[in-house]
């Protein structure tokens, strides 16, 4: 099966190592090809026999299937950049999975762009990390072409891919409001645990959060989340602002969300700064013990606005 990947971040590579090895040709495409942070792009899909296109078009043009996966905030542009590609004769028809975490109105509007193009869109709501489960990720699919699909994703490797609903937007509504805690717990726990080290009384906080939810390593998780944050924080913070964008379709002020989503660009652009070392240097965002990171952000604030 041909498909199509746009997207080469952290999900594009990990989509394509395994749809390669499954024996599936895969052409891939990303907006940072025509920048300078395209060497390891193109060094990643040399090594893995990925063909790289030269635009959206180029790249489904053909495929039986096309995976969007890139930030939040492009996931209607990426749709429309496609239709191209997809109104082509051999595109027509071609499987769109929306890997995006966007929220319930932004999947809509990209649904009608690649429908009227002859595409059949599918959104897709990636229910957790995607590694270490990669294409066994839990995942569920929503609108009217997702039951096809299924058997389709089965075959390309997505085993653990359920259908949602054949109503657009409930698989990303229920993506994005389980994102209102899950990112939110993340900045929660920087912003807790680094104020604790502080004052020095993270020791009794922790203990304290040991008692009330015991099930939870608070220590592991923590490192767990300053790691994650770390790296991936900007990407984050794109998703919680269509997570903020959904609650207000919902009819509520997002509050929680929007505040979540700022901390997170907070630590993103801290780190571009270098405040945690050299971005995928071997002193970006390793340390098992979260207490190094925050003291990072902690020796880092002498001297500057907070």
């Amino acid at each position: 099966m041909k498909v199509a990947l746009i997207g080469c971040g952290e999900v594009g590579r990990i989509l394509s190592e395994d749809l390669r090895q499954a024996g599936h040709a895969v052409t891939a495409f990303d907006l940072k090809l025509a920048t300078a942070q395209a060497a390891p792009m193109r060094e990643h899909a040399a090594r893995h026999g990925v063909v790289l296109a030269a635009t959206h078009a180029d790249a489904v043009r053909g495929a039986a299937l096309v995976v969007s996966a890139v930030t939040a905030s492009q996931t209607l542009a990426v749709a429309e950049a496609c239709a191209e590609g997809l109104q082509a004769p051999a595109g027509r028809g071609a499987f769109f999975l929306d890997f995006n975490s966007a929220s319930p109105g932004a999947k809509i509007r990209a649904a009608a762009v690649v429908d009227a193009a002859g595409g059949r869109y599918v959104e897709g709501a990636v229910m957790t990390t995607l590694p270490p489960y990669r294409l066994k990720v839990p995942l569920l699919l929503g609108g009217p072409h997702a039951a096809a699909l299924r058997p389709v994703l089965a075959e390309a490797g997505f085993t653990a891919a359920r259908v949602a609903s054949e109503r657009l937007g409930v698989a990303s509504a229920t993506k994005m409001c389980r994102s209102i805690m899950i990112k939110g717990l993340e900045a929660m726990v920087i912003e807790s645990f680094t104020t604790a080290r502080h004052y020095g009384v993270e020791d009794a906080v922790i203990a304290s959060l040991y008692e009330t939810y015991p099930g939870i390593d608070w220590e592991k998780q923590g490192a767990y989340l300053f790691q994650r944050v770390i790296e991936h924080g900007r990407r984050r913070s794109e998703e919680v602002r269509e997570v903020a964008q959904t609650v207000r379709e919902a009819g509520l002020e997002p509050f929680s969300a929007t505040g979540t989503a700022e901390r997170q660009a907070w630590v993103a652009d801290r780190g571009d700064e270098g405040w945690f070392g050299e971005r995928g240097g071997p002193g970006f965002a390793r340390s098992p013990d979260w207490r190094t990171e925050a003291d990072r952000i902690l020796q880092n604030l002498k001297g500057h606005d907070r």
